[in-house]
């Protein structure tokens, strides 16, 4: 079984810099780093005295959140679509059903 090669990154989150190994591109791994960042910092300025743990606990719960959103939406997106196609294929000749694989 072939495994991926792991890659050797450092990345920057709060202010400290990371090594971080991973099988996915580094560009990837700063890219994942620096959003989770983002919403580091978003998390301190609004409560500049929050203990650094608890800060970096809701930035974890901010970019959980918006994972889920982001599923939900997806999922409601892929509903209507497939609605959309049930109906374009109803109105369509009975001929023009056929489905291609």
């Amino acid at each position: 079984m072939n495994t991926p090669p792991k890659h050797s990154v450092r990345v920057q989150v709060g202010g400290e810099e990371l090594p971080l190994r991973t099988e996915l591109p580094p560009e990837y791994a700063r890219e994942v780093a620096a959003h989770f960042d983002s919403a580091l910092r978003q998390i301190r300025a609004a409560s500049p005295s929050l203990e650094a743990y608890k800060a970096a606990i809701l930035a974890g719960l901010a970019v959980t959140d918006e994972l889920f959103r982001n599923r939900r939406t997806d999922s409601e997106l892929a509903g209507r679509i497939t609605a959309m196609t049930d109906e374009i294929a109803r109105v369509l000749p009975l001929t023009k059903r056929t489905t291609k694989a």
